[in-house]
C-alpha cells in the first residue's frame, strides 16, 4: 500500500518518468544496430555518446528557466520535445550527425529529467514522505519492457523508426496526465547563508556514481552479450531489460526501506551490491551469468540515484530546489 499510495500522490511526474524510461530502454536494445549503422568503432561510439552528456550539461542552466516559464505544463512540453528528439538518432548513418542528434536528445532529456525530479521533491516536502524511489521505479519498469519489446521487434525485422514512432504515440497519450502546478515558495535570504553548494556536490557525487553504473549497462550490455558472448538480438536486449526489471524491484523495495533506514546507510550497502554485480557481469562466460550480474547490479544501483536526488531536495531551501536538483542531476 505504501508503494501504491506513493504513486497515486505523484502520478503526474511518474508518467514523465515512464516516458524517459521507454525511450532509453528502446535505445539500449538498438545500440548494436545503431553502432553498425554509423560504422563506429568501440572507442568512437563511446566518444559519440558523450554528446548526450554535453546536452545534459546545457540542461543544468536551461532547466530552472524552463521550469519557471512553462510552469504547470513543464512536464507536458518537455515530454513532447523529448519524444520528437528521439526520431533522429536511429536514422543517422554518419558519426557526426549521430552526435548532433544525441546532443539534442541529451538537452531534451535533461530538462524533462530535472523538472520531473523537482516536482517529486516538492511533493515529498508537501506530504512529508519519501516518493523518489517509487517514481524512479516507474522509469525502470518502462525501461525494461521497452528493451524487451524492442528486442522482439529487432528480431522480427521492424525498423528503428517504427519502434520509436510507437513509443512516441504512447508518450503523447500520457501527456494529459502530466499537468502539475508548481508549489509556491518564499525567496531564501542568501546573504546570511549563501548557496548550499556543499550539499549539491555531496549529493551530486552520489548521483554520479549511480548514473555511471546505469549508463554502462544501458550503452554496452547488449553489445557485450551479442558480440562477446555470442547471444542473439533478443538475448542482447535482455541485458538492459534485466537491469531495468531488477532496478524496478530494488526501487519499489527502496520505497519501503527509505521510511525505516537512514539514506546514507542504504546508499553504502547498495554501492557494495552494485560493485559485486558489475564484476559478475564482466567475467561471465555465458549470457545467463551476465544476466545474473546485471540483475545484482540493478538491485544495488537502483536506490542510489533517487536517494541522492531526494537528499539534495530535502537539504536546500524550497526556492532553490529546482536549481539544486538540476546541478546534482547533471553531475550524474
Amino acid at each position: 500500500m505504501n508503494i501504491l499510495s506513493a504513486l497515486k500522490l505523484s502520478r503526474a511526474p511518474a508518467a514523465a518518468f515512464m516516458v524517459i524510461g521507454m525511450f532509453w530502454g528502446c535505445f539500449a536494445a538498438f545500440v548494436p544496430v545503431i553502432k553498425t549503422q554509423i560504422g563506429a568503432s568501440d572507442a568512437l561510439f563511446g566518444t559519440l555518446l558523450l554528446a548526450s552528456s554535453v546536452g545534459l550539461l546545457s540542461a543544468m542552466w536551461l532547466a530552472p528557466y524552463a521550469d519557471k516559464i512553462l510552469g504547470a505544463r513543464g512536464m507536458q512540453v518537455g515530454t513532447v520535445i523529448f519524444a520528437l528528439a528521439w526520431v533522429f538518432p536511429g536514422q543517422m548513418t554518419q558519426p557526426a550527425l549521430f552526435a548532433a542528434a544525441m546532443l539534442a536528445v541529451g538537452m531534451a532529456s535533461g530538462i524533462l529529467d530535472v523538472v520531473m525530479n523537482a516536482r517529486v521533491s516538492e511533493l515529498e516536502a508537501t506530504h512529508q514522505r519519501s516518493l523518489m524511489n517509487a517514481n524512479h521505479a516507474m522509469f525502470s519498469v518502462a525501461y525494461a519492457f521497452a528493451a524487451i519489446i524492442t528486442g522482439i521487434a529487432r528480431d522480427t525485422g521492424v525498423a528503428i523508426i517504427g519502434v520509436v514512432a510507437g513509443f512516441g504515440a504512447l508518450s503523447l497519450c500520457l501527456v494529459p496526465l502530466m499537468r502539475m502546478d508548481i508549489a509556491d515558495t518564499e525567496a531564501h535570504d542568501r546573504k546570511t547563508s549563501g548557496y548550499p553548494m556543499g550539499v549539491v556536490l555531496m549529493c551530486g557525487t552520489i548521483v554520479l556514481i549511480a548514473f555511471m553504473g546505469e549508463a554502462t549497462v544501458e550503452a554496452w550490455s547488449a553489445i557485450h552479450i551479442e558480440r562477446t558472448l555470442n547471444g542473439s538480438a533478443v538475448e542482447g536486449a535482455l541485458g538492459p531489460a534485466m537491469l531495468g526489471l531488477t532496478m524496478a524491484l530494488g526501487r519499489f523495495s527502496g520505497q519501503v526501506v527509505s521510511d525505516k533506514l537512514p539514506e546514507m546507510t542504504v546508499v553504502i550497502w547498495a554501492s557494495i551490491l552494485t560493485a559485486i554485480g558489475a564484476v559478475v557481469a564482466a567475467v561471465a562466460p555465458a549470457p545467463v551469468m551476465a544476466y545474473l550480474g546485471f540483475g545484482i547490479m540493478g538491485l544495488g544501483v537502483s536506490v542510489i540515484g533517487p536517494m541522492g536526488l531526494s537528499l539534495v531536495g530535502k537539504r536546500v531551501p524550497p526556492d532553490l530546489r529546482t536549481d539544486a536538483i538540476s546541478k546534482a542531476a547533471v553531475m550524474g
